[in-house]
């Protein structure tokens, strides 16, 4: 087969990879918040505990699953391991109903899971032939794998575990114990993910390494600039990041009910018919946007440089907290929603690709496995506590959240994020040749 040939069905088995790693997350994180606070009966700083318990295996990744794919095994063989095992504890996670056997799974759970966000980058990066073109195509099915689970458990929620003719109370509790075949769906995904990566791509491990510990290599390589400004200012984002997708499944349902109780509010009533209830298909506006956003990634690329870029992520994030405080209404709040795009493709993803350019080839699944380590680890981790035990508590008046007190505080984070990132951010940094 040629080169020219192989090239576009690398490309397409990767973007389906993207698709299935997603929908796995997808299924189930935006309703995990409502899910434990109202089917299981949690404390709020149980929950937030839970939240936090799996991001932990994001910390261990690039020592242990990083180490191994830089320098022992294949990518795509520790992928296949990895959801294979995922789809088994994510289908456990519906069935407990205990905090403790829920914070030990997620535990568990995290780890296997939070090292493939990294391994799926690295897998794509090492076998597209240009990272500016090629790499927010094939992101971007990840997104489309976000929303099209998404929306299933939201027409699921709707359509089969909301009862007719029940008080709101009655309605409100079928809704929550629905929820938990958001992680029956993530298994069977997982299962399907995990024997799907034995037929992508061959990747070894890189040949030639000046290191045998592949992340005492990579820690040297992101101490100095720009990664460093880059890997401190990622852990904040993390946490602003954590309010939206601990808060905003529980937000923006009660908005949807509110609209729909206000005279049959005919455009909330079409919103639910395309997204579902329970608030875990509304937020796929936001992966909606991610997807136009990734989709012009070859073109913003060209215009504006990796700072502005990350800049513009930060500007979002920003607006996007403001929204929710002061504008709680429908339509502005989809908008709100919508930012996500720009949040994640201008920052987030903008993040990874500055990582692999500032690596050498050899650490590279170590050095994306690191950053996810501040994204989808620490952050998350601090970010729970931080939402949920800290700026939860003190936003909670009389039993009920005050969410102009709640969103602002993450408001302000974001605008300090993007003053450091102004400063200390090099306005030229050039990328590693190898």
């Amino acid at each position: 087969m040629s080169a020219q040939v192989f090239v576009p069905l690398a490309k397409t088995r990767l973007s389906f990879m993207m698709f299935l790693q997603y929908a796995i997350w997808g299924a189930w994180l935006p309703i995990l918040y409502p899910f434990l606070m109202g089917h299981r009966g949690f404390s709020l700083e149980e929950t937030g505990a839970c939240l936090a318990a799996g991001a932990v295996g994001a910390i261990f990744g690039p020592f242990v699953v990083g180490q191994l794919a830089d320098r022992n095994f294949a990518t795509e063989k520790l992928l296949f391991v990895s959801h294979l095992i995922g789809a088994v504890l994510v289908w456990m996670l519906a069935e407990v109903d205990s905090f403790n056997a829920f914070l030990v799974l997620s535990l568990v759970y995290g780890f296997v899971y939070a090292p493939t966000i990294a391994l799926t980058n690295s897998i794509t990066l090492a076998n597209i032939s240009d990272r500016d073109r090629d790499f927010g195509p094939v992101r971007l099915w990840g997104t489309l794998g976000w929303i099209a689970a998404g929306i299933l458990v939201g027409q699921y929620l709707l359509r089969f575990a909301m009862p007719e003719g029940v008080s709101p109370e009655e309605a409100a509790a079928a809704l929550d114990a629905g929820r938990a075949m958001a992680f029956k769906m993530s298994a069977v995904l997982g299962l399907i993910m995990a024997f799907y990566c034995l037929t992508l791509p061959h990747t070894p491990p890189a040949k030639g390494a000046k290191e045998k510990l592949a992340w005492a290599e990579a820690l040297g390589e992101i101490s100095v600039q720009p990664l460093l400004t880059l890997f401190l200012i990622a852990v904040p984002v993390s946490m602003i990041h954590q309010f939206y997708f601990v808060y905003t499944a529980d937000f923006v349902s009660g908005i949807q009910t509110a609209a729909n109780s206000e005279g049959a509010n005919k455009f909330a009533s079409a919103i639910n018919q395309v997204v579902g209830v329970g608030g875990g298909g509304l937020m796929t506006i936001g992966q909606m946007s991610e997807i136009l956003v990734l989709g012009l990634m070859p073109f913003l690329t060209k215009i504006f440089n990796r700072k502005m870029l990350l800049c513009i992520g930060l500007l979002a994030y920003a607006l996007r907290m403001a929204i929710f405080a002061y504008m709680p209404d429908l339509v502005p709040v989809l908008f709100g929603v919508a930012l996500h795009g720009l949040c994640f493709g201008c920052f987030i993803f903008v993040a990874f690709m500055i990582v692999d350019e500032h690596t050498t080839k050899d650490v590279r699944a170590t050095a994306q496995n690191l950053f996810n380590l501040v994204i989808v680890g620490i952050g998350i981790i601090v970010g729970s506590y931080f939402a949920t035990g800290v700026i939860g508590n003190w936003a909670m008046i009389d039993g009920e959240i005050d969410f102009v007190r709640l969103f602002t505080f993450p408001m302000w984070m974001a605008i300090g994020c993007l003053v450091i990132m102004l400063v200390a951010y090099p306005n030229r940094a050039k990328p590693l040749e190898s």
